[in-house]
């Protein structure tokens, strides 16, 4: 079983960064076989030229949206029909539709994927996650490692119970 990691977002951003610090967090981390952890920064196309590759599932840790609740931890399966390959290669965009848009401009098809993230506070100009991301950075991890040993690219989704 391959899995790529991804830890996705700008740490510039303030909560934007979370992705990369899950990644820090899970360094740590004794990975199950053929499992590689990658933190992508604001790099897409490295990520999309990197799933070129031949994965058996992608586990993308990234900030969520504003609009919920700040901290709050979701796991989501990407739904290939919704939330799939749209529109062309963006060589400057880290935001996941771009980065399948880019692979699927490449030739190539996104693995089962799997999103890891929680709900920004604020995206605003600045270093450091704010209280609500940095106490979910290590859930994330937790639930990263327990998604990943889950995952068997044979079964159903709703039988993924990963621990957060």
């Amino acid at each position: 079983m391959r899995v790529l990691i991804a830890g996705v977002g700008n740490i510039f951003l303030e909560d934007d960064g979370f992705g990369p610090e899950v990644v820090r967090a899970l360094q740590h981390e004794n990975l199950p076989s053929g499992a590689r952890l990658v933190d992508y920064g604001i790099r897409g196309v490295h990520l999309a030229y990197d799933l070129l590759e031949s994965w058996d599932a992608l586990v993308l840790i990234d900030a969520l949206p504003v609009t919920g609740v700040p901290g709050k931890l979701a796991i989501i399966e990407v739904d290939p029909e919704s939330e799939g390959p749209r529109g062309g290669f963006d060589a400057h965009s880290m935001h996941p539709s771009s980065v399948f848009a880019s692979l699927q401009a490449l030739g190539g098809t996104l693995p089962r994927t799997f999103v890891v993230g929680a709900h920004a506070k604020s995206i605003g100009d600045g270093i450091g996650l704010s209280a609500e991301m940095r106490d979910s950075v290590g859930q994330a991890a937790s639930a990263v490692m327990a998604l990943v040993r889950s995952i068997d690219v044979d079964c159903d989704a709703t039988t993924l119970r990963p621990e957060v």
